[in-house]
């Protein structure tokens, strides 16, 4: 059998982007920065997003059904900190710019990408909930900021930067 720190040390070894999730709705405004989410199909548009069921913020996610991904550039390095952290929600969305699009779930102005989607299937997966979510709206990066971007990934327990700014 294996352990889950063989597992863990194993998929730090993974390279994933950085994203902060959040939601708003009846259970309030909530986010945490996660590093477990992936296209499902695209055909419907869906995402799977994980989430730790112990997280603080899980059941607000439940009871509002609805979530945007916020896929972060290299300079998001201090929101993805926040939100990762044990700051309040209040504390948390004072890093960055927000509005919102379809679900009402916050979108943070400047990321690379934003996924906003309505939550369709919970399934209870070890300590994780996963989330099968339907994307209602898509926010790119501005066209002014296109070509000047990093991605913030996360790899062997830090923080790195993936693509290429152009040089003016």
């Amino acid at each position: 059998m294996i352990e889950a720190t063989d597992f863990r040390d194993a998929m730090s070894l993974l390279t994933t982007a950085v994203s902060v999730v959040t939601t708003e709705g009846p259970s309030g405004l909530h986010g945490f920065t996660a590093s477990a989410v992936c296209s499902v199909t695209d055909t419907p548009p869906t995402l799977l997003v994980c989430m730790n069921q112990t997280s603080r913020s899980h059941a607000h996610f439940i009871e509002n059904k609805t979530l945007s991904v916020n896929v972060l550039g290299a300079h998001h390095e201090s929101i993805s900190n926040a939100f990762a952290s044990k700051l309040n929600s209040e504390q948390r969305f004072k890093q960055g710019s927000w509005t919102q699009l379809k679900t009402g779930a916050p979108i943070l102005e400047d990321a690379l990408v934003s996924f906003d989607c309505e939550i369709e299937q919970v399934q209870e997966v070890g300590t994780h909930s996963v989330f099968m979510c339907r994307v209602v709206a898509v926010k790119k990066q501005t066209e002014q900021h296109r070509g000047q971007e990093e991605s913030l990934v996360y790899f062997n327990r830090a923080y790195s930067r993936v693509g290429q700014a152009e040089i003016a």
